[in-house]
């Protein structure tokens, strides 16, 4: 969520997630415009990750039974329990957001999937987690928003053992548009390779998805059209960030590309 300090953003990212499971509407906009028919609704989330593109990170990740990989800004847990479940792998989830920890983990425990997961507050640039402790990171559509993003690569690859595997997607911004965004961070980025490679990792995929600003763009159009039932359904906090974010998105369009990547930790 778009504002001027950390504190704010978070009380906005846990007003939408409190609101979430409130609102029927704002789940069939992202179910009909923003993913796919097929994406299953057990593992829903607010991103814009495909069932697609759901299966093409897991599969980078190459995770095996009793692996461990890190869902970094994993919100409500959708994709990495979704990921968990398909590989057997164990899974850690961290997020800034309270709220978005809690619906984790009951969501995980509802999947039966409690014994093999958990979630923790903690952000991309410190997540708490021990060094060369993972075999595999993912992240779907957070990390252009992170303060620093060498931080938060320097990160991931501090976590990961050598040859662990990173996979994500990612919005590249368009830097003269995003002049200024709080939200973007000190430095928004239009290619992360280079940084990718100056923290220590090898590139193995760098493409852009395809569909993305479509999707994009008439989910946002939609939440705008239905701004009044949305209000009624998620409260007048937890709109008024979602609809301040899509407003902004839309108005601007700082963003250039997103981008699925896959990494490698030399």
């Amino acid at each position: 969520m778009s504002d001027t300090g950390p504190d704010v953003v978070v009380a906005g990212y846990d007003a939408v997630y409190s609101a979430w499971p409130h609102s029927a509407t704002l789940r069939r906009i992202w179910r009909e415009d923003a993913v796919d028919a097929e994406y299953p609704e057990a593992f829903a989330h607010i991103s814009f990750l495909t069932t697609i593109e759901m299966r093409r990170l897991a599969a980078a990740l190459r995770l095996t039974r009793h692996t461990t990989f890190v869902d970094l800004a994993c919100g409500t847990g959708g994709p990495g329990l979704w990921v968990a479940r398909e590989t057997g792998a164990w899974l850690i989830g961290i997020d800034v957001s309270p709220v978005a920890i809690g619906h984790a983990t009951a969501r995980a425990a509802g999947l039966g999937l409690s014994e093999s997961t958990r979630f923790a507050l903690g952000t991309f640039a410190a997540t708490g987690l021990e060094s060369t402790s993972l075999d595999a990171a993912m992240s779907v559509d957070s990390l252009q928003h992170a303060p620093d993003k060498r931080a938060a690569l320097t990160e991931a690859a501090r976590v990961l053992r050598p040859g662990g595997r990173l996979a994500f997607t990612v919005f590249e911004f368009d830097r003269e548009r995003a002049a200024g965004l709080p939200v973007v961070g000190a430095a928004p980025l239009d290619d992360y390779r280079p940084l990718l490679e100056s923290v220590g990792f090898a590139v193995a995929a760098y493409e852009e998805t395809p569909g993305w600003r479509e999707r994009m763009t008439a989910t946002y159009e939609a939440v705008l059209a239905a701004r009044e039932v949305l209000t009624a359904e998620m409260g007048a906090v937890a709109a008024a960030a979602l609809l301040t974010e899509v407003s902004l998105t839309l108005q601007r369009q700082f963003y250039r590309r997103r981008v699925f990547a896959a990494v490698i930790k030399d």
